[in-house]
Protein backbone atom coordinates (compact mmCIF):
# COMPACT_ATOMS: atom_id res chain seq x y z
CA UNK A 1 0.00 0.00 0.00
CA UNK A 2 1.39 3.41 -0.97
CA UNK A 3 1.80 6.32 1.42
CA UNK A 4 -1.17 8.14 -0.16
CA UNK A 5 -3.46 5.11 0.01
CA UNK A 6 -2.43 4.51 3.63
CA UNK A 7 -3.63 7.91 4.79
CA UNK A 8 -6.69 7.98 2.49
CA UNK A 9 -8.09 4.80 4.06
CA UNK A 10 -7.58 6.17 7.56
CA UNK A 11 -9.15 9.52 6.78
CA UNK A 12 -12.26 7.82 5.37
CA UNK A 13 -12.42 5.49 8.36
CA UNK A 14 -12.10 8.44 10.73
CA UNK A 15 -14.93 10.35 9.06
CA UNK A 16 -17.23 7.31 9.18
CA UNK A 17 -16.39 6.70 12.84
CA UNK A 18 -17.16 10.34 13.67
CA UNK A 19 -20.55 10.15 11.92
CA UNK A 20 -21.48 6.93 13.73
CA UNK A 21 -20.52 8.43 17.09
CA UNK A 22 -22.78 11.44 16.44
CA UNK A 23 -25.59 9.15 15.34
CA UNK A 24 -25.21 7.09 18.51
CA UNK A 25 -25.33 10.19 20.72
CA UNK A 26 -28.41 11.43 18.88
CA UNK A 27 -30.19 8.08 19.35
CA UNK A 28 -29.18 7.97 23.03
CA UNK A 29 -30.47 11.48 23.71
CA UNK A 30 -33.69 10.67 21.90
CA UNK A 31 -34.48 7.87 24.35
CA UNK A 32 -34.49 10.37 27.22
CA UNK A 33 -36.63 12.97 25.51
CA UNK A 34 -39.82 13.50 27.47
CA UNK A 35 -43.15 13.85 25.64
CA UNK A 36 -44.65 17.29 25.68
CA UNK A 37 -47.47 17.84 28.14
CA UNK A 38 -50.40 20.10 27.70
CA UNK A 39 -50.48 22.96 30.21
CA UNK A 40 -52.69 22.27 33.20
CA UNK A 41 -55.57 24.56 34.04
CA UNK A 42 -54.36 27.64 35.88
CA UNK A 43 -55.58 27.91 39.46
CA UNK A 44 -54.45 30.73 41.70
CA UNK A 45 -52.65 29.64 44.87
CA UNK A 46 -55.15 29.27 47.70
CA UNK A 47 -58.11 29.53 45.33
CA UNK A 48 -60.49 26.53 45.29
CA UNK A 49 -61.04 24.92 41.93
CA UNK A 50 -64.41 25.77 40.43
CA UNK A 51 -66.21 24.61 37.32
CA UNK A 52 -67.25 27.03 34.62
CA UNK A 53 -71.00 27.29 34.18
CA UNK A 54 -72.37 27.19 30.64
CA UNK A 55 -76.16 26.90 31.00
CA UNK A 56 -78.13 26.27 27.84
CA UNK A 57 -81.84 26.39 27.37
CA UNK A 58 -83.47 23.04 26.81
CA UNK A 59 -80.33 21.05 27.51
CA UNK A 60 -77.36 22.06 25.41
CA UNK A 61 -74.88 20.03 23.40
CA UNK A 62 -71.37 19.76 24.87
CA UNK A 63 -68.80 20.85 22.24
CA UNK A 64 -66.26 18.18 21.29
CA UNK A 65 -62.93 18.48 23.04
CA UNK A 66 -64.20 20.60 25.98
CA UNK A 67 -63.03 19.26 29.40
CA UNK A 68 -65.62 17.22 31.23
CA UNK A 69 -65.49 19.64 34.16
CA UNK A 70 -67.73 21.92 32.11
CA UNK A 71 -70.54 19.39 32.42
CA UNK A 72 -71.02 20.22 36.10
CA UNK A 73 -72.21 23.81 35.80
CA UNK A 74 -75.16 25.11 37.77
CA UNK A 75 -78.61 24.34 36.27
CA UNK A 76 -80.23 27.21 34.43
CA UNK A 77 -83.09 27.54 36.95
CA UNK A 78 -80.74 28.01 39.91
CA UNK A 79 -79.00 31.09 38.50
CA UNK A 80 -75.35 31.93 38.97
CA UNK A 81 -73.89 31.17 42.42
CA UNK A 82 -73.01 34.20 44.51
CA UNK A 83 -69.39 33.15 44.77
CA UNK A 84 -68.97 32.55 41.03
CA UNK A 85 -65.98 34.49 39.65
CA UNK A 86 -67.22 35.86 36.34
CA UNK A 87 -63.72 37.05 35.49
CA UNK A 88 -62.99 33.46 34.47
CA UNK A 89 -65.20 33.98 31.45
CA UNK A 90 -62.80 36.53 30.05
CA UNK A 91 -59.45 34.98 30.77
CA UNK A 92 -57.01 34.12 28.04
CA UNK A 93 -56.90 30.45 26.98
CA UNK A 94 -53.64 29.81 28.83
CA UNK A 95 -55.20 30.96 32.12
CA UNK A 96 -57.73 28.20 32.48
CA UNK A 97 -56.58 25.53 30.03
CA UNK A 98 -59.56 25.73 27.67
CA UNK A 99 -59.13 26.98 24.12
CA UNK A 100 -61.65 29.64 23.24
CA UNK A 101 -62.06 28.13 19.80
CA UNK A 102 -63.35 24.90 21.35
CA UNK A 103 -66.23 26.80 22.93
CA UNK A 104 -67.12 28.99 19.94
CA UNK A 105 -70.30 27.10 19.08
CA UNK A 106 -73.47 28.99 18.11
CA UNK A 107 -75.74 29.94 20.98
CA UNK A 108 -75.22 31.12 24.55
CA UNK A 109 -71.82 29.38 24.81
CA UNK A 110 -70.10 31.71 22.31
CA UNK A 111 -67.19 33.54 23.97
CA UNK A 112 -66.12 35.80 21.10
CA UNK A 113 -67.21 36.99 17.73
CA UNK A 114 -65.80 35.04 14.75
CA UNK A 115 -63.09 36.79 12.79
CA UNK A 116 -63.91 38.39 9.48
CA UNK A 117 -63.15 36.39 6.37
CA UNK A 118 -59.53 36.79 5.42
CA UNK A 119 -58.19 37.70 8.84
CA UNK A 120 -56.93 34.16 9.48
CA UNK A 121 -55.13 34.23 6.14
CA UNK A 122 -53.49 37.60 6.76
CA UNK A 123 -52.50 36.67 10.31
CA UNK A 124 -50.90 33.47 9.02
CA UNK A 125 -48.75 35.42 6.56
CA UNK A 126 -47.72 37.79 9.34
CA UNK A 127 -46.87 34.99 11.76
CA UNK A 128 -44.52 33.29 9.28
CA UNK A 129 -42.03 36.19 9.27
CA UNK A 130 -42.88 37.83 12.60
CA UNK A 131 -41.01 35.16 14.54
CA UNK A 132 -38.01 35.24 12.20
CA UNK A 133 -37.76 39.04 12.40
CA UNK A 134 -38.63 39.74 16.03
CA UNK A 135 -38.26 36.62 18.15
CA UNK A 136 -35.61 34.33 16.71
CA UNK A 137 -32.17 34.70 18.27
CA UNK A 138 -30.02 36.89 16.01
CA UNK A 139 -33.15 37.81 14.00
CA UNK A 140 -33.02 38.02 10.22
CA UNK A 141 -29.72 36.48 9.14
CA UNK A 142 -29.29 36.50 5.34
CA UNK A 143 -27.98 40.09 5.43
CA UNK A 144 -25.67 39.70 8.44
CA UNK A 145 -22.15 40.96 7.83
CA UNK A 146 -20.75 38.05 9.85
CA UNK A 147 -22.55 34.74 9.34
CA UNK A 148 -21.99 31.97 11.83
CA UNK A 149 -24.49 29.53 10.32
CA UNK A 150 -26.18 28.95 7.00
CA UNK A 151 -29.01 26.54 7.87
CA UNK A 152 -31.26 29.16 9.44
CA UNK A 153 -30.49 31.61 6.65
CA UNK A 154 -31.64 29.17 3.97
CA UNK A 155 -34.75 28.26 5.95
CA UNK A 156 -35.62 31.95 6.27
CA UNK A 157 -35.17 32.42 2.53
CA UNK A 158 -37.63 29.59 1.87
CA UNK A 159 -40.17 31.11 4.23
CA UNK A 160 -39.73 34.54 2.64
CA UNK A 161 -40.46 33.15 -0.84
CA UNK A 162 -43.73 31.64 0.40
CA UNK A 163 -44.73 34.96 2.00
CA UNK A 164 -43.91 36.79 -1.24
CA UNK A 165 -46.16 34.53 -3.29
CA UNK A 166 -48.97 34.71 -0.76
CA UNK A 167 -48.82 38.52 -0.60
CA UNK A 168 -48.78 38.85 -4.39
CA UNK A 169 -51.84 36.65 -4.77
CA UNK A 170 -53.58 38.48 -1.93
CA UNK A 171 -52.95 41.90 -3.48
CA UNK A 172 -53.57 40.96 -7.12
CA UNK A 173 -56.44 38.49 -6.87
CA UNK A 174 -57.92 37.56 -3.50
CA UNK A 175 -58.58 41.16 -2.41
CA UNK A 176 -59.87 42.32 -5.82
CA UNK A 177 -63.14 41.59 -7.59
CA UNK A 178 -61.53 41.78 -11.02
CA UNK A 179 -58.51 43.01 -12.93
CA UNK A 180 -60.05 46.46 -13.23
CA UNK A 181 -60.45 46.89 -9.47
CA UNK A 182 -57.96 49.06 -7.61
CA UNK A 183 -55.28 47.34 -5.52
CA UNK A 184 -55.52 47.97 -1.80
CA UNK A 185 -52.76 50.46 -0.93
CA UNK A 186 -51.64 48.62 2.20
CA UNK A 187 -51.36 45.34 0.32
CA UNK A 188 -49.49 47.02 -2.51
CA UNK A 189 -46.94 48.41 -0.06
CA UNK A 190 -46.52 45.07 1.68
CA UNK A 191 -46.13 43.22 -1.62
CA UNK A 192 -43.49 45.63 -2.93
CA UNK A 193 -41.47 45.78 0.29
CA UNK A 194 -41.34 42.00 0.57
CA UNK A 195 -39.49 42.08 -2.76
CA UNK A 196 -36.49 43.85 -1.21
CA UNK A 197 -33.44 41.60 -1.60
CA UNK A 198 -33.04 39.55 1.59
CA UNK A 199 -29.32 40.30 1.84
CA UNK A 200 -29.74 44.10 1.69
CA UNK A 201 -27.92 45.43 4.73
CA UNK A 202 -28.52 49.16 4.44
CA UNK A 203 -30.54 51.67 2.43
CA UNK A 204 -32.88 49.93 2.75
CA UNK A 205 -32.37 47.28 5.39
CA UNK A 206 -34.19 44.08 4.46
CA UNK A 207 -35.56 43.32 7.91
CA UNK A 208 -36.81 46.88 8.44
CA UNK A 209 -38.76 46.85 5.18
CA UNK A 210 -40.15 43.40 5.99
CA UNK A 211 -41.30 44.71 9.38
CA UNK A 212 -42.98 47.62 7.59
CA UNK A 213 -44.72 45.08 5.35
CA UNK A 214 -46.10 43.27 8.39
CA UNK A 215 -47.49 46.57 9.70
CA UNK A 216 -49.25 47.13 6.37
CA UNK A 217 -50.77 43.65 6.56
CA UNK A 218 -52.00 44.30 10.11
CA UNK A 219 -53.65 47.51 8.91
CA UNK A 220 -55.38 45.57 6.13
CA UNK A 221 -56.58 42.94 8.65
CA UNK A 222 -58.03 45.71 10.82
CA UNK A 223 -59.87 47.06 7.80
CA UNK A 224 -61.31 43.61 7.14
CA UNK A 225 -62.64 43.49 10.70
CA UNK A 226 -64.29 46.90 10.20
CA UNK A 227 -65.71 45.93 6.81
CA UNK A 228 -63.58 48.52 5.01
CA UNK A 229 -61.61 46.07 2.82
CA UNK A 230 -62.40 43.11 0.59
CA UNK A 231 -61.44 39.43 0.71
CA UNK A 232 -63.11 37.29 -1.94
CA UNK A 233 -63.45 33.62 -1.00
CA UNK A 234 -64.00 32.31 -4.53
CA UNK A 235 -62.46 29.35 -6.30
CA UNK A 236 -60.93 31.57 -8.98
CA UNK A 237 -59.25 33.59 -6.20
CA UNK A 238 -57.77 30.52 -4.51
CA UNK A 239 -56.61 28.51 -7.54
CA UNK A 240 -53.74 30.89 -8.52
CA UNK A 241 -52.39 30.74 -4.96
CA UNK A 242 -52.45 26.94 -4.93
CA UNK A 243 -50.73 26.72 -8.31
CA UNK A 244 -48.09 29.24 -7.22
CA UNK A 245 -47.38 27.17 -4.11
CA UNK A 246 -47.25 24.00 -6.20
CA UNK A 247 -44.72 25.60 -8.58
CA UNK A 248 -42.48 26.58 -5.67
CA UNK A 249 -42.76 23.07 -4.23
CA UNK A 250 -41.77 21.71 -7.65
CA UNK A 251 -38.63 23.85 -7.66
CA UNK A 252 -37.71 22.55 -4.21
CA UNK A 253 -38.39 19.00 -5.34
CA UNK A 254 -36.00 19.37 -8.28
CA UNK A 255 -33.19 20.66 -6.06
CA UNK A 256 -33.78 17.85 -3.60
CA UNK A 257 -33.50 15.02 -6.11
CA UNK A 258 -30.97 16.23 -8.67
CA UNK A 259 -27.50 14.68 -8.75
CA UNK A 260 -25.72 17.41 -10.71
CA UNK A 261 -25.78 21.19 -10.77
CA UNK A 262 -26.55 23.17 -13.92
CA UNK A 263 -22.85 23.34 -14.79
CA UNK A 264 -22.56 19.55 -14.65
CA UNK A 265 -20.70 19.35 -11.35
CA UNK A 266 -21.98 16.95 -8.68
CA UNK A 267 -24.18 18.38 -5.92
CA UNK A 268 -21.81 18.98 -3.01
CA UNK A 269 -22.72 18.25 0.60
CA UNK A 270 -22.68 22.01 1.25
CA UNK A 271 -25.33 22.64 -1.44
CA UNK A 272 -27.33 19.61 -0.34
CA UNK A 273 -27.51 21.19 3.11
CA UNK A 274 -28.75 24.47 1.62
CA UNK A 275 -31.41 22.79 -0.52
CA UNK A 276 -32.67 20.80 2.47
CA UNK A 277 -33.17 23.81 4.75
CA UNK A 278 -34.66 25.99 2.02
CA UNK A 279 -37.30 23.30 1.40
CA UNK A 280 -37.82 23.01 5.15
CA UNK A 281 -38.62 26.72 5.33
CA UNK A 282 -40.98 26.44 2.36
CA UNK A 283 -42.84 23.54 3.94
CA UNK A 284 -43.09 25.22 7.31
CA UNK A 285 -44.50 28.45 5.88
CA UNK A 286 -46.90 26.76 3.47
CA UNK A 287 -48.34 24.52 6.19
CA UNK A 288 -49.17 27.55 8.32
CA UNK A 289 -50.74 29.56 5.49
CA UNK A 290 -52.69 26.57 4.15
CA UNK A 291 -54.19 26.06 7.60
CA UNK A 292 -55.60 29.57 7.27
CA UNK A 293 -56.81 28.77 3.74
CA UNK A 294 -58.74 25.83 5.19
CA UNK A 295 -60.37 28.24 7.65
CA UNK A 296 -61.23 31.17 5.38
CA UNK A 297 -62.03 29.21 2.20
CA UNK A 298 -63.80 26.36 3.97
CA UNK A 299 -67.10 26.79 2.12
CA UNK A 300 -65.68 26.76 -1.40
CA UNK A 301 -63.31 23.88 -0.56
CA UNK A 302 -66.10 21.78 0.94
CA UNK A 303 -68.33 22.47 -2.05
CA UNK A 304 -65.77 20.74 -4.29
CA UNK A 305 -64.95 17.93 -1.81
CA UNK A 306 -61.42 19.29 -1.50
CA UNK A 307 -61.02 19.21 2.27
CA UNK A 308 -59.19 15.87 2.29
CA UNK A 309 -56.81 16.99 -0.48
CA UNK A 310 -55.86 20.14 1.40
CA UNK A 311 -55.49 18.26 4.66
CA UNK A 312 -53.08 15.79 3.02
CA UNK A 313 -51.02 18.62 1.54
CA UNK A 314 -50.75 20.32 4.92
CA UNK A 315 -49.79 17.05 6.60
CA UNK A 316 -47.00 16.38 4.08
CA UNK A 317 -45.58 19.89 4.54
CA UNK A 318 -45.70 19.51 8.32
CA UNK A 319 -43.89 16.17 8.23
CA UNK A 320 -41.16 17.67 6.05
CA UNK A 321 -40.79 20.75 8.24
CA UNK A 322 -40.31 18.56 11.33
CA UNK A 323 -37.23 16.81 9.93
CA UNK A 324 -34.32 18.01 12.09
CA UNK A 325 -31.15 15.99 11.42
CA UNK A 326 -28.03 16.86 13.36
CA UNK A 327 -26.05 16.59 10.14
CA UNK A 328 -27.61 16.59 6.67
CA UNK A 329 -26.14 13.55 4.94
CA UNK A 330 -26.49 13.00 1.22
CA UNK A 331 -25.67 9.32 0.93
CA UNK A 332 -26.85 7.01 -1.82
CA UNK A 333 -30.46 5.89 -1.61
CA UNK A 334 -29.45 2.35 -0.63
CA UNK A 335 -26.50 3.40 1.52
CA UNK A 336 -25.95 2.88 5.22
CA UNK A 337 -26.39 6.61 5.93
CA UNK A 338 -29.53 8.63 5.38
CA UNK A 339 -30.19 10.69 2.28
CA UNK A 340 -31.96 13.62 3.92
CA UNK A 341 -32.59 15.38 0.63
CA UNK A 342 -34.53 12.37 -0.59
CA UNK A 343 -36.49 12.18 2.68
CA UNK A 344 -37.51 15.81 2.33
CA UNK A 345 -38.25 15.41 -1.38
CA UNK A 346 -40.77 12.65 -0.65
CA UNK A 347 -42.91 14.95 1.52
CA UNK A 348 -42.56 17.99 -0.74
CA UNK A 349 -43.54 15.89 -3.76
CA UNK A 350 -46.62 14.52 -1.98
CA UNK A 351 -47.73 18.00 -0.96
CA UNK A 352 -47.21 19.31 -4.49
CA UNK A 353 -49.38 16.53 -5.91
CA UNK A 354 -52.26 17.30 -3.54
CA UNK A 355 -52.06 21.04 -4.20
CA UNK A 356 -52.35 20.45 -7.94
CA UNK A 357 -55.19 17.99 -7.36
CA UNK A 358 -57.04 20.53 -5.23
CA UNK A 359 -56.57 23.27 -7.83
CA UNK A 360 -57.99 20.92 -10.47
CA UNK A 361 -60.96 20.03 -8.27
CA UNK A 362 -61.74 23.70 -7.68
CA UNK A 363 -61.57 24.46 -11.41
CA UNK A 364 -64.22 21.88 -12.33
Amino acid sequence: MTYKQFFTVRIIAGVLLFVFVLWGLWALLGTFKQPERLPDAHVEEGEPARSRETPEAGGGHQPAGVPSSLDHGAPADQGVPANHDTSLDHRAPGDHGVLLEQLAAPGPGVLHEPKAKGVHFVEAIISVLDYELNERFWGWRPNDVIRFTDNVENMQLGMLEVVRRASVNLADRISRHGVSAAIDKNLENAMNWFMIKPDEFWLPSAEEKYKDSLKELRTYADKLERGEAHFYVRADSLIPLLLSFADLAGSCDENLVKKHEDDGSPVSWFNADDYFYYAKGVGKAMAKILHAVMEDFSDVIESRQGHDLLHRAIHAFEVGSELEPWIVTDASLDGILANHRANMAAEISHARYFLNALAKALST
